[in-house]
């Protein structure tokens, strides 16, 4: 086990391999782990063990920190679409000699039944949205929103942007704002899509059970839901889906996958 872990975090399994590491029998008496958020989130829900608040002034900075705090292996946890950190640790690492992996949830896979428009970011979802429908329900976050308020044919539908913190001007025109924050049940959902008359369904492949819900509301009502595919991880970095095959790997019992990361058709 390395003496010296930083957690590159903010998810679920993030705090799933804090908890893990740091737990009985999870190495805590001869590993020190230290998980890093970005700081984003106001209220952030906080891992186990140690934890630093804020970027690191991109990758030689974090190189740096990596040098002076002795780290000896990165794991980047972040969420599926934090492609910006995400290649500062693969730069940072490079520089520095550390071993770093990625741990990321496997993406969704449409099911009999979906209507998924796949896109490859935000601008062509928004691309996408007047012939599909005019009752938009957003679920991509807090930022990016931009691109929905200037797309061509957007002053002519209603969003309801849903998002865990206040989101990020310019929104569009006709935009409702709904706080909340997962894990969402499929009746929560399908009566929150009924409620707002909801036509068209746009989200990232992030993954994960906690966010799933609107796509099976979704497809139970018939609904498109155009899909954000999510960016590649940085080139070389090894793959891991699950906190298990974390744990293995740290302790040398496992394997790394070098291949694409699951993700949406």
């Amino acid at each position: 086990m390395p003496g010296h872990i930083l957690v590159l975090g903010g998810t679920t399994e993030a705090r799933q391999l804090a908890a893990e590491l740091t737990g009985p029998g999870g190495g805590a008496a001869t590993t020190r782990v230290t998980t890093s958020l970005a700081g984003r989130v106001a209220r952030p829900r906080m891992p186990a063990g140690a934890v630093r608040i804020g970027g690191f002034g991109g990758p030689g900075g974090l190189a740096d920190w990596l040098r002076t705090h002795g780290v000896d292996t990165v794991v980047d946890a972040t969420h599926p679409f934090a492609a910006t950190i995400s290649a500062h640790a693969a730069e940072a690492a490079k520089a520095t000699g550390t071993p770093l992996f990625a741990l990321r949830r496997p993406g969704w896979t449409a099911g009999p039944g979906d209507r998924w428009h796949p896109v490859d970011d935000l601008a062509h979802a928004a691309e996408r949205l007047p012939a599909l429908g005019r009752r938009i329900f957003l679920t991509t976050g807090r930022l990016g929103l931009a691109v929905f308020a200037t797309a061509p044919g957007a002053d002519a539908l209603h969003f309801l942007v849903r998002s865990v913190e206040p989101p990020e001007p310019p929104l569009p025109r006709h935009a409702d704002v709904l706080l909340d924050r997962g894990p969402y049940t499929v009746e929560g959902e399908t009566a929150l899509l009924r409620d707002h008359a909801v036509d068209v369904l746009v989200t990232k492949d992030s993954g994960g059970p906690a966010t799933a819900a609107k796509l099976t509301a979704a497809r139970n009502l018939g609904l498109p839901v155009v899909v954000v595919r999510r960016p590649p991880p940085p080139d070389g970095v090894p793959l891991v889906q699950d906190v298990a095959s974390v744990l293995r790997l740290l302790r040398g019992k496992g394997r790394f996958s070098r291949g694409a990361a699951d993700t949406c058709p």
